[in-house]
């Protein structure tokens, strides 16, 4: 159980104000991290941050939004000023505004999903490598989906932005190695949460995909926090590059 403890890291979850970000940040301090939680609004992080010290965790919030790059450049200033190093980034912020047919989708659906979904990933994993490389190495995960494997109808834009962090991690796993930086992913499936509630309250899409789900049932956010456990533990200390599903077995 000693390669699961993480007294002493600093870690970075993004979206952590909700779902599953939140499930990966109370898991991850419950192991010992001080966690960083970061999204766009204020008012959520605070609740989570305050359910994590009530739990004897350490946790602190800073406001982000994961599309706009000077606010990436301020979150990693305040970072480095406030605690010098960063140990664990796990890159779980995410947007779909649009729901429909790729024939139908505009440029403003484009670029609003690609800039949080792909240039805010890389850029959050490019200066997160710089402060990890500085203390010696560290851990990136990114939360990808089954859908940038096998895109699901009327979730174009998303799954393409999907198979690109698949793209993305294995790009800086290699890169990074040397550096004693390791980079995965993990791809959840159906998984039952705000963002995802378009699919897992419409009884006709359910109707479908359920039987794509060999566990035959959507996954809970905590359900998807031990997987990203073990990656950023010393569990994995010879892990890199993988993309790990936590789909119930729809990609078997």
């Amino acid at each position: 159980m000693d390669s699961f403890n993480l007294n002493g890291k600093i870690a970075l979850v993004t979206g952590a104000s909700r779902g599953i970000g939140e499930a990966i940040a109370k898991t991850l301090a419950a192991h010992g991290a001080k966690v960083i939680l970061a999204s766009r609004k204020l008012e959520g992080l605070r609740r989570v941050e305050g359910e994590i010290i009530q739990a004897g965790g350490a946790a602190d919030s800073l406001v982000c939004h994961m599309g706009e790059m000077e606010q990436i450049r301020c979150l990693f200033t305040e970072i480095e000023s406030r605690y010098g190093r960063l140990d664990i980034l796990v890159n779980n912020a995410g947007t779909n505004p649009f729901f429909g047919g790729v024939l139908s989708v505009d440029e403003n659906a484009w670029d609003k999903t690609c800039d949080v979904n792909l240039k805010g990933y890389f850029f959050m994993s490019q200066h997160a490598a710089k402060l990890m490389r500085k203390a010696g190495g560290g851990v990136i995960v990114n939360v990808a989906s089954v859908s940038g494997v096998r895109p699901e109808p009327f979730l174009g834009i998303y799954s393409i932005t999907k198979a690109g962090i698949i793209a993305m991690t294995q790009s800086f796993a290699k890169e990074l190695a040397p550096c004693h930086i390791r980079v995965n992913a993990i791809l959840p499936g159906l998984t039952e949460t705000k963002f995802s509630a378009a699919l897992t309250q419409n009884p006709d899409i359910l109707k479908m995909v359920l039987p794509t789900i060999p566990m035959g049932r959507i996954a809970k956010p905590e359900e998807m926090a031990g997987a990203v456990l073990y990656l950023v533990s010393d569990a994995a200390s010879y892990t890199t590059g993988i993309c790990l599903a936590v789909d119930g077995g729809m990609l078997a």
